[in-house]
């Protein structure tokens, strides 16, 4: 899947990405998309460990990527995200996650999301559901307001 388009249109934005260090990476695989992240103290819980939730933030940013690259001028949402965390990761590792289109609907995506540590290992295995919209739809939920 090539994110480039995706990359250039959230350019110069803040958000979770930028506050986690998460990058990026196109893949020749149409139905997949992956990322990197350096585990660093903004990632750990106090034992120095990942966080579940980093790995969940990790997960659903990612497939909001890959939503966005199969969906150009529309707008991805994470509405449910899960994971099931089975190997520990020490700061000072990196992750890689790779997200695996389940579902490509118009409206909804859901991705498998497996995300391992630098030896090869899958830490987490997450599933996420993105709503995918028009912008003028999105614009329609912000100030807590729903789309209908």
């Amino acid at each position: 899947m090539n994110i480039d388009k995706v990359l250039q249109l959230l350019s110069g934005r803040d958000g979770m990405t930028d506050a986690l260090g998460i990058v990026y990476l196109s893949t020749e695989d149409e139905n997949t998309c992956k990322a990197i992240m350096e585990v660093d103290s903004r990632h750990c819980q106090p034992f120095g460990f990942l966080s579940g939730g980093a790995s969940l933030a990790l997960a659903e940013n990612l497939s909001g990527v890959a939503s966005l690259a199969l969906c150009p001028g529309k707008v991805s949402l994470g509405i449910n995200v899960s994971a099931n965390h089975i190997k520990a990761v020490r700061m000072g590792d990196t992750v890689t996650a790779t997200a695996t289109l389940v579902h490509g609907g118009t409206t909804h995506h859901v991705w498998n999301i497996d995300i391992t540590n630098s030896k090869g290992p899958l830490t987490s295995t997450a599933r996420n559901t993105t709503c995918i919209l028009d912008p003028a739809e999105a614009d329609k939920t912000k100030d807590g307001g729903s789309k209908e």
